[in-house]
């Protein structure tokens, strides 16, 4: 990741309906688009029986202007309406963060 804590983390964890027309491409849309928004650092994405994606950003500002992003507004409604079961977003501040990557 591109920058050090602290820095917002939103967590995105759904359940599917058996509905697909349409989702690789919009969840595809959906992260070129965020990549673009003003304090968007990275997202981090995985599927099985619930998905679970989680996009860091600056502040909590730009998570606000996101959120609201005309294109990103369409593809919540769609979401609600066709591919989700059920979802839940979680803001959440890092402070530290540590890991390890074998060399």
């Amino acid at each position: 990741m591109s920058m050090k804590p602290p820095y917002y983390a939103v967590i995105f964890t759904s359940v599917r309906t058996e509905i697909k027309e349409g989702y690789d491409e919009m969840a595809q849309l959906m992260v070129e688009l965020a990549q673009q928004q003003e304090g968007f650092i990275s997202v981090e994405s995985a599927r099985n029986e619930i998905g679970i994606t989680v996009s860091y950003w600056k502040d909590l500002e730009s998570i606000r202007k996101w959120k609201q992003n005309m294109d990103h507004l369409v593809a919540q409604k769609k979401g609600r309406e066709s591919w989700y079961q059920s979802y839940t977003t979680r803001i959440c501040l890092v402070e530290r963060e540590y890991g390890f990557e074998k060399q």
